[in-house]
């Protein structure tokens, strides 16, 4: 993938397009997500190659739930690092949204939490944070919000 400033397709479509032949374009932008240019035939190509995926892993999992958690556990290497009681939510919470995305061709919500548990993994890795966050905690150190959008 080839990295430009979004600016570089304003300025010089007629050299950002050719890139697309070999490679696809990641256009860098600053005030708002980046973007990605890629040719529809490999754009079908990888959506094919997801979709078959993922279909797969939802026939094994309607024919073998555990066995379907297992093989995205072993996909998921940090999942050691959450403690064991929250392993099995985690690669349940996934492979749940994952199959809604097979569904849907939505993958995001999926994604999203993916990302959500890997930092969650990421946080039991250091006892102190660990701690820090679980409590206990003192009725002294909270303090009262506004609601959000209240004026009054």
């Amino acid at each position: 993938m080839r990295s430009l400033p979004f600016s570089e397709l304003i300025r010089k479509q007629t050299s950002v397009f050719p890139l697309l032949e070999d490679a696809d374009v990641l256009l860098e932008r600053r005030d708002a997500e980046n973007v990605v240019l890629m040719r529809d035939e490999r754009y079908r190509a990888m959506d094919g190659a997801l979709r078959i995926a993922a279909r797969s892993l939802a026939l094994v999992a309607k024919a073998n739930r555990v066995m379907a958690e297992e093989v995205l556990a072993v996909e998921l290497p940090w999942l050691v690092w959450l403690p064991p009681e929250h392993r099995s939510e985690a690669v349940t919470e996934l492979l749940d949204d994952l199959l809604a995305g097979v569904d849907t061709g939505y993958y995001l919500p999926f994604m999203r939490n993916l990302i959500a548990w890997k930092h969650t993994a990421q946080i039991h890795t250091d006892p102190s944070l660990v701690a820090q966050l679980t409590g206990p905690f003192q009725r002294a150190e909270f303090s009262e919000v506004q609601r959000p959008g209240n004026t009054g």
